[in-house]
């Protein structure tokens, strides 16, 4: 329902200083599945250097860790992001670190094979649908979508605007110069 009930009280003004109304402050606010699309292009660097590296993200709120420096269709984010990650079979997100932020993956549809390392430890998991995992900062993580059929994945990433994120020393990765994403 777009606007509120007669019986509900008064919901709270727009932010101070705006000439909003409260209805015109949310609908800004909302971003709906059918005026997103998916961003082939945010982590091309990666799909360029191995094809196996090729996913799309779908922007809700904010832009991600991708670099992808802004997104007019996206709600802006104030305090963590959220997209989704269409993960084709035989995909991998190869393992990387974000140093500032946690990182939280939700499974939606399909599975997934993660991959952690810290101080030199490893760990693998399955995330199955309706699991989810949050990574601290300093974790190194990736993934494969080692099924035949395309998976589907929430990320969340708790800083409107975190840091691009790093690979190992020894990842080929590392050594690309990325640029900036618009």
């Amino acid at each position: 329902m777009d606007s509120p009930s007669a019986s509900r009280s008064a919901a709270a003004p727009a932010p101070e200083g705006t000439k909003r109304s409260l209805a015109e402050w949310m609908q800004g606010r909302i971003a709906r599945y059918e005026t997103r699309t998916y961003d082939w292009d945010a982590l091309k660097f990666q799909a360029d250097y191995d094809p196996k590296y090729r996913r799309a993200q779908m922007r809700y709120l904010g832009t991600g860790g991708t670099g992808v420096d802004a997104d007019s269709n996206a709600v802006p984010a104030e305090h963590f992001t959220f997209s989704t990650m269409v993960l084709p079979p035989g995909c991998e997100g190869p393992l990387h670190v974000h140093h500032d932020v946690e990182e939280v993956f939700f499974m939606i549809r399909g599975k997934v094979r993660l991959f952690f390392e810290k101080d030199g430890e490893k760990w693998e998991t399955v995330l199955g649908e309706r699991d989810l995992v949050s990574v601290p900062p300093g974790v190194y993580r990736g993934l494969v979508n080692e099924r035949d059929e395309e998976a589907l994945m929430c990320v969340m990433l708790g800083s409107p605007k975190p840091t691009i994120p790093t690979y190992p020393p020894d990842h080929p990765l590392a050594k690309i110069d990325r640029g900036k994403k618009k």
